[in-house]
């Protein structure tokens, strides 16, 4: 099983059906699987912070839900996690695609490539590095229990060594 595959089963296994991004060739893999699967609920949003929205009304109605964006995206919707997410204690992995990484080819995407880590750490938010597909469903399984635990948003950043993105 690939890594597309072991998130889809651990967002499964969590009953998340509901799933709002903002479409990125990086995370096509796992999205068109969800896609492709009637279990799930797949919503293309047109920005970050209208993906966070969807994610929350989703909560207030008792659905569980993630969102899918692109490091360069955690900055569009940082309010809409600090000013919503936080107080309201709304629980949602965040699936974040980091650029800036190996292989990188626009130097527009670095500068928020490598704050993304040090925004969740100002906020509080937890967060996993993927890098690879050894222990994947144990750290989102896992990921995934803190976030509903603690009633946060948890934040999961893949990097082009778990989806080959800039690297193939």
């Amino acid at each position: 099983m690939g890594w597309a595959e072991t998130l889809v089963e651990s967002l499964k296994r969590a009953d998340i059906s509901l799933i709002s991004y903002v479409p990125d060739i990086s995370i096509f893999q796992a999205t068109k699987l969800m896609e492709d699967d009637p279990f799930f609920h797949v919503v293309a949003a047109t920005r970050e912070e209208e993906a966070i929205g969807i994610a929350v009304g989703s909560y207030a109605v008792g659905r569980r839900s993630s969102v899918f964006m692109q490091s360069s995206g955690l900055g569009n919707c940082i309010n809409a996690i600090a000013s919503l997410c936080l107080p309201c204690r709304t629980p949602i992995p965040l699936f974040i695609n980091l650029r800036g990484e190996l292989g990188e080819f626009n130097i527009a995407q670095v500068a928020m490539g490598r704050a993304t880590k040090p925004i969740l750490d100002t906020l509080g938010l937890s967060h996993y590095t993927l890098t690879g597909e050894d222990h994947l469903s144990t750290i989102i399984g896992g990921a995934l229990d803190l976030c509903y635990a603690s009633r946060q948003p948890v934040a999961f950043c893949l990097t082009p060594l778990l989806h080959r993105g800039s690297l193939a």
